[in-house]
Formats: C-alpha cells, structure tokens, sequence
C-alpha cells in the first residue's frame, strides 16, 4: 500500500470513507458523526487541509483509497502552551476501509505519522477522540498511545486526549510507502 498527499479530485473518495465510517459507527452502537448535516462542513474542512497539503491517502495496487489521515494542526480547545504543542504531529480524520479490515492499516497509517514526525524532530503523535467512544480510546491505547487528559468543552464531542512517543512503531514490518504527487 502506498500513501500519498491527497489531491482535490480525492474529495469523493474521502466522504465516501466518511459515509462508511458513519454507518459502521452506527451499527457498533456509537454515537459519532451521525449527523449526516456535518458532512458538507467535514468536505470544506478536508478541502482547506489538501490545498494546505496536510491530507493523505493510502492506495492499494489498484490506485483504491482504502485509508485517510490528515496532519492537523494543534486544536487549542486542548492542546495548550504548557503541553508544547509544537513538539507534536497530530492525527486528524484518520479513516480506513472496512475493505483494509484485517491489514492493521490503522495502526500502519499512526506509524507513519511517528516516521514523519520523528523525521520532523518532533516527540510525540498526539490525537484527541469522542469523549464517549470508549472502543475507539481502547483501540488508540493498544496502538501504544497513553491516556493524558480528557477536557469537556461545551461545543465540543471530542476531548479524550492521547499521545505516543514519534519513534514508536507497532507494526514495523509491513510499513507503508510514501508516494509523492503534485497538490491539486
């Protein structure tokens, strides 16, 4: 599998991994991102981190995308001064196939960002997930991330607050392979 900057002519692709994200969240029980009203504002946003070059892909051999992430910036609502926001990378919109299901793409996808960001001589990869999705805060601790805090923001879902050391690698042995393109 190869992951790349994602282009403006992958906009389809990723609301469509978002569509799929939503309805397998709804089977499981999980109250996340069911309210389909967001997903235009969700489109705008990813459009603003692929002209900004911080969205990628990942692509099998039939050029499929099977897996988004995005490199977000720190989100002040709780990533403060004294947390040194600067020193991390920040995974956002991460999203994968139920067609990757059993490829551990997820956890490959966290693994290149700690590449990138230990690259980048940053000391952590750090994300923040709904405050009610428990599953999804177990998942993240079994990829190596440790609990920080969690805040609870008025206007805000998300909050439960993890990070991992940049170098740490889960799944060494089946990498992913960057593949440069031009942003569109």
């Amino acid at each position: 599998m190869l992951i790349r900057p994602a282009t403006i002519t992958d906009s389809a692709d990723l609301m469509k991994l978002r569509t799929e994200a939503e309805q397998w969240l709804a089977d499981a029980g999980v109250d996340q991102w069911r309210d389909s009203a967001t997903r235009t504002r969700a489109l705008a946003k990813w459009e603003a981190d692929i002209h900004a070059g911080r969205t990628y892909v990942v692509q099998d051999e039939q050029d499929t995308v099977l897996g988004t992430v995005t490199l977000a910036l720190p989100d002040v609502d709780f990533w403060r001064t004294p947390d040194a926001p600067d020193d991390a990378f920040y995974v956002g919109k991460l999203i994968t196939a139920r067609a990757a299901k059993g490829t551990k793409l997820g956890g490959r996808i966290l693994d290149w960002v700690g590449r990138r960001a230990a690259a980048a001589e940053r000391s952590f990869v750090r994300l923040d997930v709904w405050r009610t999705n428990g599953a999804l805060q177990d998942y993240y601790l079994a990829e190596g991330f440790t609990h920080v805090r969690t805040e609870a923001p008025a206007h805000r879902l998300s909050g439960w607050m993890a990070q991992r050391p940049a170098g740490l690698a889960m799944h060494p042995s089946a990498p992913l392979t960057d593949r440069e393109t031009r942003r569109a």
